[in-house]
This record gives structure tokens, sequence and C-alpha cells, in this order.
């Protein structure tokens, strides 16, 4: 909230270059293509099964008493004294009966109004790390300031759909009030939906009723179009901490969004095994969907998965490998199962905005895309397995969705595009370049790329010969010139402010 409130107008736009960055127009994304299937229907129940015996026989340990006491009166088997909770398949189909397969997301702009189900994708801004860099400032703590610029990048680039949960962690504010400047930092900012913090049930309210505020709305009514969401992310194995478990009990009640995750890393958090990982997932997620429907039956939610890989030389996690690519396929089999929204994840391990962080982010997200993922998190930006935002690797993110969405176009056939008239027009050994069917056409004809570089050798090193990261700090820098901040009510910006510093009082030293 101090964060300082960036010029607009000719102040802002004195030293831009002289055009603006090239992206894609605001629209809708979807995945016209029928779903991979990696796993045969056989495949599938075999899993399904496995995830059924695990709820009935082993359990599920859940850390709040609130909860425990909602499977209890469900009829689940309850152990009060290890906080256990096993579950029957009949309780678990009847859950399921009153979730929706699909919904939407409105911000305070219902322009950005995101659609979850069905054959929608969207994109999101990375969220959570403690860290951030860029190329000319280096690898620093998390901070408000960076938060507001990465926030702000991401209002700016189209293709970035929702703002995750706080895209780096401000450390030199109190932890247990920060959320609320980065909620604010989120309203003001920008004007797309963002995840609120689930870390217990005062973190999520917060998140709520700022949301309703900048829509002039009560929280009744943002119950029925819901505006926020949240990752819940199990401690795998089996276990849903109490923070978790009242955040996500929270969220449900008042009618937004959850995506209930586990963090599957094969070898250490669950099986070595991808089948083995995927029942562990399957069972972990399909717990934490039944317990949002025992809070509000028909509350929106997610099946979220998040299963890799970790080196097995060194335990470190590892991500974009072969095996999550395949992870995030089969999930989405897993989530069309059960008719559920599906949220999935592309990363990587890598330390830099490099080849490698490309290409494994690059294979993940093709196995979100081919999974039918409608909510691809941590889409832009991510670094260092998560620890690290990166303004770079924002940029070269940006670009990998920009080129996806394209190919997520379906290829016309008509009399147009087939070009007979062309064809005709041109003699055997000739070209195209003059014919009026490629003169009508060519500046809309190809995606135009903001970061590539297509020059030929001699002009590439004659222009400075600048390789692609060196590029993308060029290309963040440029887009925060030509940002520009969403118009607000300055009756909601005071309302806002008004109930970040009543609620910081309020809390003290306290947790929210």
């Amino acid at each position: 909230m101090t964060e300082p409130r960036r010029k607009r107008g000719a102040e802002r736009t004195s030293n831009r270059g002289p055009a603006a960055i090239p992206q894609l127009p605001l629209r809708s994304v979807r995945n016209p293509y029928p779903p991979m299937a990696l796993l045969s229907d056989d495949q599938i129940e075999a899993i399904h099964e496995a995830s059924m015996h695990i709820l009935e026989n082993f359990g599920i340990e859940v850390m709040s008493a609130r909860a425990l006491s909602l499977f209890d009166k469900a009829g689940a088997k309850v152990d009060h004294a290890t906080q256990t909770v096993w579950l029957d398949r009949g309780l678990i189909d009847e859950a399921l009966k009153t979730t929706q397969s699909s919904y939407t997301l409105t911000p305070r702009n219902p322009e950005r109004t995101i659609h979850l189900g069905g054959n929608s994708i969207n994109f999101t801004l990375v969220a959570g790390p403690p860290n951030v860099h860029d190329m000319e400032r280096g690898r620093r703590a998390g901070n408000l300031r960076d938060y507001s610029d990465l926030v702000r990048l991401a209002q700016h680039f189209n293709c970035i759909h929702m703002i995750g949960n706080q895209v780096c962690a401000p450390v030199e504010m109190p932890a247990n009030s920060r959320h609320l400047d980065t909620y604010f930092a989120n309203l003001t900012l920008t004007d797309k939906a963002f995840h609120v913090s689930a870390i217990g049930r005062g973190r999520a309210l917060d998140g709520i009723a700022m949301m309703a505020i900048s829509r002039k709305i009560t929280i009744d009514e943002l119950a029925r179009d819901p505006g926020v969401t949240t990752i819940i992310s199990v401690n795998s194995p089996r276990r849903f901490d109490d923070a978790m478990s009242e955040g996500l009990m929270t969220m449900a009640e008042f009618g937004q969004s959850v995506a209930v995750t586990p963090f599957t890393l094969m070898g250490a958090m669950s099986p070595v095994t991808l089948a083995g990982a995927l029942a562990q997932q399957n069972a972990e997620a399909l717990f934490g969907v039944v317990l949002t429907q025992l809070v509000r039956p028909g509350a929106p939610v997610m099946y979220g998965a998040f299963t890799s890989n970790v080196d097995m030389r060194s335990g470190a996690p590892a991500f974009g490998t072969p095996e999550n690519t395949k992870a995030n396929i089969a999930s989405g089999q897993l989530a069309r199962r059960y008719s559920l929204p599906y949220r999935t994840t592309p990363g990587s391990a890598s330390n830099a905005a490099d080849a490698q962080g490309t290409y494994e982010t690059m294979m993940a997200l093709w196995g979100a895309v081919l999974g039918h993922g409608n909510l691809v998190y941590h889409a832009a930006g991510w670094q260092e397995g998560g620890l690290t935002a990166s303004f770079e690797k924002f940029i070269i993110d940006v670009e990998m969705i920009q080129h996806m969405m394209e190919f997520l176009r379906p290829i016309e056939v008509n009399e147009g595009e087939l070009a007979l008239d062309a064809l005709g027009g041109v003699p055997t050994g000739g070209h195209f370049f003059g014919e009026p069917h490629t003169l009508e056409r060519y500046s809309t004809a190809f995606y135009q790329p903001m970061l590539s570089n297509w020059q030929n050798y001699e002009a590439w090193q004659e222009a400075g010969g600048l390789d692609a990261t060196a590029r993308a700090t060029r290309l963040w820098k440029k887009a925060l010139e030509e940002y520009v901040e969403p118009a607000m009510d300055i009756s909601v910006r005071e309302e806002l402010e008004a109930y970040v510093a009543r609620r910081k009082e309020e809390i003290g030293a306290g947790e929210p």
C-alpha cells in the first residue's frame, strides 16, 4: 500500500521507444483440440480404485477440529485422537454430485472475467517465491516495490489472466499483515482476478472482503458471483494442516473458488512411480473436494495437480521433466473423470532465465495444454524451482504463452485461405511477395513475436548481439514504461485504504 503510484499520461510515455511492444489482444482462450489421453479408460479406473483404497483404508490426517466435526456429521469414520478421517466411496460420490463442472471468476473489471472449465485455458503470474531476480540488480529478497512492478507487468500483458498469491513476498513488511498490502496492490495496479492467501481464516476473509469492496457489492453478493480463488496445498503425503483446512473452509463458506492441489514429488512426498503418485494425488485432491462440498454444496472447486519428481541423487525438486509433463496430461484425464475444472502448472528447476529454464517450462506447458488445463498456475516468471520470481523469465514465459495461444487458434480453410487465385497468378519459379493476396494479409498473416530475433548474423551483431535473456531485460523495462494503471473510483480506493488500515490495527501483533 505504501508503494508510490506511478505517473500517468505524457510523463510516462515521453521515453518510450518508437513502437509499443507487440502483443496479442485481450481475448478468451479456448483449446479447440481433443485432450490427449496417455492413460486408457481401464488405467484411469485402476487409479480411481487405488485412490478409493487409500481413502477408505489408510485415511487422511486433518489437523482442524472444525473439519473433523464436519466429516463426523457427514458420516465419515473419524478418529479424533489421531485426527484421521476415512472416507467411503458413497460419501465421495454424493459430494461430487454437487460440484460444478465450470464456473467464472469476476474481478472489478467485468471485461476481465475468466471462465474455468470446459475447453477454456487461463494463465497466471508466478506466485509464492521469497526472492526476486533481474539481470541488472541480481537476486534479492522479495519486496513491495518489485512485487508492484511484477503485478504491473501482469496487468500490461493481455495473455496473463490472473494474479497469483504474492508474486514475491514483500519481506520488509510484517508477515501477519503483508497480505493486505499485496491485495491492495492487486486491486489498484490491476483490474484482473487474483488469488488470495488461504493460510487460515483471516487472510482468506480479507481477500474476499476487499474484492467485494472493489466491485461495490456485498460479501453475500460475491458468494453468488465469485471473484477470487485460492490454492490449498496439501501437505503430502495425506495431511491437511490446520491453516490450510481453515482457509479451504472459509473460501467454500463464502462461495469462492478453491483449487485443491497435492504437492506430490515422486520419490519424496509420493511413491517413486507415476501411477502410485497419481493415485495419492487423486485421493488427496478428492478429499479436499469433498470438504468444500460439506461446507457449502455447490461451492466452486478445482482439481489441482502438482506432480513431478525429485533428483534422486540430491533430493532436489525437478520440474519440466518428462515425468512432470506426463503427469500434467494424465491429471487432466482424472479431472475430467470427475467433471471438475483442472488446475495445472508449468515449471523449471533452472537457477537462471536460460535455455534450461525455457525448455523445462515448455515441456510442462505442453503437458498443461495437451491435458486441457483450465488454470495454468505459475505460468509466467517461475524460476529456481519456485524460489525466485524473475523479470526476464516473465518475458520469456509471456512469449511462450503467446506462441501457445496462437497454436490454439484453429486453421481456417475457406476460399480466401486456399488462395487459388494467388497460386494461379504466380508463374512457375516465381514468388508471392508482391501478390495482392499477400499484400492484403502480410501485416496479420503470422504471429509477431516480441522477443525472438530473426535478423541475419551480421545485422544481429551490428545491433548489439543480444541474446534472448538480454533482450528480455529491455522488454520488461519497456513494458513498465508502457504500463497504464487501470482507473478506480476514488471512493472505492478510499474504502480499500480504510479497510487495510482498520485490519492492520485489529491484527496488531497477532494472526489475522
